[in-house]
């Protein structure tokens, strides 16, 4: 795995803290990942959302979709996203990420990052549905995307590290009680991405 520091010179293998994250190479092969993310980008009914962030309303810039069992909506930055039925794909993905997580997700938040222009602004996934420590599965198809994680009162103490197609990112203990992490802009021409995040609902 390419893991970056803040100048972008790699780090040792190791370099993330484990009590907080994991990542875990090649998951999907190149050629299943690319299939399902052209299936996601062709069949989900993609939403680009108003929300609230830092007392702003501003519109998302990248597409977005919820998906889980009946009943586990959830509501972030302002907006409720009520659960679209699972599909034959995510279960299939659900079911092997379940398997190394050894937690069963009920909900997932799909995002399109259509290209470099498309991003996620610093946050931490400390929503009240979510409980304490929550563990988050993330998982990437397509395009490798930069994603920088910074402690909330220590902006100095960050990582920067490649997601890769076919990848899983875990996020686990006080991740998100204590660290915020992000999508940045790229100015370099980027290919689609899509990206599952696994997530138990408590209501």
């Amino acid at each position: 795995m390419e893991q970056l520091n803040i100048f972008g010179e790699a780090l040792p293998p190791g370099s993330l803290p484990p009590d907080l994250m994991e990542y875990h190479q090649g998951i999907f092969d190149a050629k299943e990942s690319i299939a399902f993310m052209e299936t996601f980008i062709h069949t989900v009914p993609w939403e680009q959302k108003t929300v609230t962030m830092y007392g702003k309303e501003i519109i998302t810039p990248r597409l977005m979709a919820w998906y889980g069992d009946t009943g586990k909506d959830y509501t972030f930055s302002g907006t409720k996203y009520d659960p679209i039925p699972w599909t034959e794909e995510l279960l299939k993905i659900k079911l092997i990420i379940e398997k190394l997580a050894g937690i069963t997700f009920n909900s997932v938040l799909l995002n399109y990052y259509r290209n470099g222009n498309d991003s996620v602004a610093w946050h931490s996934d400390d929503e009240y549905e979510l409980g304490i420590k929550p563990v988050i599965a993330s998982v990437s198809f397509g395009q490798v995307r930069k994603f920088d994680i910074r402690h909330k009162t220590d902006h100095q103490n960050k990582y920067s590290i490649a997601l890769e197609n076919g990848s899983l990112l875990l996020m686990k203990g006080d991740m998100q009680l204590n660290w915020e992490h992000r999508i940045p802009k790229s100015t370099k021409p980027l290919k689609p991405r899509v990206n599952l995040t696994f997530r138990v609902i408590h209501q």
